[in-house]
Formats: structure tokens, C-alpha cells, sequence
């Protein structure tokens, strides 16, 4: 009987020490990536065929605008402070996409912090959770909604080809620990494992912060 409690405790301790490293990892990992990263986050008025397609236009100019405001800097927090410094030319630019595909939608553009699902870049993956971004709604903003990373520059106009410069994985990698970094790149069972851990700690937070 002493043995089987005995047993009892250290399996107790064992989960609970799980439980502990788990969340502390997976909180640092979250800081971590949400203070390195500035996403974008489009949201079609409707899902409409022409709505949707009208959405993939209004992200390829507001990406294309971003890539050449972004070519020096070397933060998120520069990458945020231009963005809120040219909030009116991406808001100019969407609304020109839209008149010249013939739509009148209104188009909001804010900037704030947002939850994403999880999202693969080419080879590199960021798991769900709240991160800043630059939020578009057009129109009703009902529609499916399309994400991608402004900084580093994970996102293309041409994302059909699914490959990530190497100079974003770079910067990208300048940003983090080298752990975190193989945990978003690496498609090694430990890191897949440590992955799913982020993940579901993430979600948590959404799912409690929606309650």
C-alpha cells in the first residue's frame, strides 16, 4: 500500500511539474513571438466570389505599399510606428483597388491587437494567439478572412509560390531565441510536440478571453 502511494505522489508531482514547465514555456514562446512579429489581418465584405476576389486585390496593394515602407527598418516597433504614421495612404489605396474593380465599399483601417488562428508561411508556422496587426475590414467585413505577417516580411503578392526569403528568416531569426525559432521552422517531433503545447495554451487564452 505505501508503495502505491508513493507512486501516487510522484506521478502527482510529475503532472504537476508537467503542468508548470508547460505554461512557462509556452508564455515565453507567446511574448516572445508577439513582441517580434506585425501581422495583417483583411476581412472580406462578404464570400461572394467577387467579394473574396476583390479582398486577394485589396491585400496584394496594401502588401506591395508595406514592402517599400518596411525595406530599412529592422523591428516590429518600427514597423508599427510607420504604420500608424501612414494609416490614411493604406486606407487611400484600398478605397483606389476597390473603385478601380468597381466597388464603393467603405474600408476601415486600425491598428491593435487581434487574435489569429495558427498559420503556416511557407516553412515556417506562428501559432494562434493575440498578436498587433493591421486590421482591414471592407464592407460588411462578414467574409473570410485572410492573415499573414507585414514584419518580418512573410507576406507576398505572389503567394502562390510559398517560399519565404531567406533575408525575412533572417530577420526573423535575429528576433528570437534560437528555440523559439526551430519551434516556428523545425518539423522535429520535439519541436511539433512543444508546438502543440503553444498552441493549446494559446487557444485557451482566446477561448477564456471570449467567455
Amino acid at each position: 500500500m505505501k508503495n502505491i502511494r508513493r507512486f501516487l505522489v510522484i506521478l502527482l508531482l510529475f503532472i504537476a511539474y508537467f503542468i508548470f514547465y508547460s505554461i512557462s514555456y509556452a508564455n515565453s514562446v507567446s511574448t516572445n513571438l508577439r513582441n517580434s512579429v506585425f501581422r495583417l489581418h483583411v476581412i472580406a465584405n462578404s464570400n461572394s466570389a467577387e467579394d473574396q476576389a476583390l479582398k486577394y486585390k485589396v491585400r496584394d496593394a496594401l502588401i506591395e505599399y508595406m514592402n517599400t515602407l518596411t525595406t530599412n527598418i529592422t523591428s516590429k516597433e518600427e514597423a508599427m510606428k510607420l504604420a500608424n504614421e501612414h494609416q490614411g495612404e493604406f486606407y487611400t489605396i484600398a478605397k483606389q483597388v476597390m473603385r478601380e474593380n468597381g466597388f464603393n465599399y467603405d474600408v476601415t483601417i486600425s491598428i491593435g491587437n487581434f487574435a489569429f488562428p495558427t498559420k503556416h508561411y511557407g516553412d515556417i508556422a506562428l501559432p494562434s494567439g493575440n498578436y498587433d496587426a493591421l486590421n482591414v475590414k471592407i464592407g460588411d467585413a462578414t467574409g473570410q478572412n485572410w492573415w499573414c505577417v507585414m514584419f518580418p516580411t512573410l507576406c507576398f503578392v505572389d503567394v502562390s509560390n510559398g517560399v519565404v526569403p531567406e533575408e525575412s528568416k533572417e530577420e526573423l531569426k535575429s528576433s528570437l531565441s534560437e528555440e523559439d525559432y526551430h519551434l516556428i521552422s523545425s518539423e522535429e517531433k520535439d519541436y511539433q510536440l512543444k508546438f502543440k503545447i503553444v498552441e493549446l495554451f494559446e487557444n485557451s487564452k482566446i477561448f477564456t478571453a471570449k467567455k
